[in-house]
């Protein structure tokens, strides 16, 4: 990933937010027939300074073979949004402005590893479901299913584990431009109504 110092972001606190607020990550795997990219709900955990990534896929799926054992990169996506050249007052002075797109991701490197075992599944789809539904008035569990259902469901699935090497944050919030475009970029933003550019124009206040 291209990365210009001045949008590399190294607060851990920030990038694990990131990561927890933005599960749906995507993996991506060299596999003999080339590059493949699966798109996965992962469960962070934290112990001191060590991460580990967990999730399941499809037992029909041939990334818990081929990638077992190998490093791959899961890229987690954050708020992204379109910055229009109209919300720069440096364009009322001399026009030398264009588009751009800001947007904040986390790569996590790691090794993979498969994990065929129904106890630690049933453990972490349960900690997936609870955490998706928490929010809920009358919240789902996985005890709601018949369990020789829910047996059924996890034998159909494999766990995957990856053991993060490292993290690298960017953080495209337009600390490139001067602090009056900065302030129009977070007021056009504010006054747009999609869910994605409220959040942008949080980052690029530094809220």
């Amino acid at each position: 990933m291209y990365l210009p110092s001045h949008f590399e972001q190294r607060d851990p606190a920030a990038l694990r937010a990131l990561m927890r607020e933005h599960p749906l990550a995507m993996v991506v795997t060299a596999a003999s027939e080339g590059l493949t990219a699966d798109h996965l709900p992962l469960e962070l955990e934290v112990a001191g300074d060590a991460l580990r990534l967990r999730g399941h896929v499809a037992r029909a799926n041939p990334l818990w073979r081929h990638a077992d054992g190998r490093e791959v990169l899961a890229v987690f996506r954050g708020p992204q949004a379109y910055v229009t050249p109209s919300w720069y007052p440096a364009k009322a002075e001399h026009h030398k402005v264009v588009p751009t797109w800001n947007y904040a991701v986390v790569h996590a490197h790691g090794v993979l590893r498969a994990i065929d075992d129904a106890p630690w599944l049933r453990e972490l789809v349960g900690r997936l479901t609870d955490h998706q539904e928490s929010a809920r008035a009358t919240p789902w569990a996985v005890d709601d299913a018949p369990a020789d259902y829910v047996q059924q469901m996890l034998r159909a699935i494999v766990g995957i584990e990856i053991e993060v090497s490292r993290c690298v944050g960017k953080w495209k919030v337009s600390q490139n431009r001067s602090a009056a475009d900065r302030a129009g970029v977070a007021s056009g933003l504010a006054s747009e109504t999609a869910e994605a550019a409220q959040r942008m124009a949080r980052l690029v206040r530094g809220d």
